[in-house]
């Protein structure tokens, strides 16, 4: 879908130009970086009543808000939020969250998405639920909608 190439640096530090093709161009998902959260419901709606999200309690301890890219955010359900009921997962524009979004290496050296401010919520994509499937593991949404 994607002519050129790009490296990490320039995905996340520079402006970086490829083509895309034009059966990508239809998808929002291919010109912005999209990150999740996974939250309990009734944080996120003491969030939308101040229209702002300061984070979970591990967030406020590690003192950033904690996210997760799309290859990262299934493994995350499973180890943080393993058998837990009323969840949500959140798409945010990355590209809107500014200098104060970082990404710092964690689990197995990956870079994860932490953000050192709290989450505007003018961010946000969409809010879908994170139910539990008969097997005990989160089912997803498609993330592409």
């Amino acid at each position: 879908m994607f002519y050129g190439s790009c490296n990490m640096q320039d995905f996340y530090g520079a402006i970086c130009l490829v083509r895309v093709a034009p059966e990508a161009a239809t998808s929002y998902r291919y010109f912005m970086h999209i990150i999740y959260k996974i939250c309990p419901e009734t944080l996120w709606h003491e969030a939308r009543k101040v229209n702002s999200f300061t984070g979970a309690p591990i967030d406020v301890q590690d003192g950033y808000l904690h996210f997760s890219m799309e290859k990262q955010v299934k493994e995350t359900a499973n180890k943080h939020f393993a058998g837990q009921t009323d969840l949500l997962l959140i798409a945010i524009d990355a590209d809107r969250l500014g200098p104060a979004l970082r990404y710092e290496p964690s689990r197995g050296g990956d870079l994860f998405p932490h953000l050192y401010a709290p989450l505007a919520l003018s961010a946000v994509l969409w809010v879908k639920p994170l139910p539990l499937g008969p097997d005990g593991r989160h089912v997803f949404p498609d993330l592409d909608s």
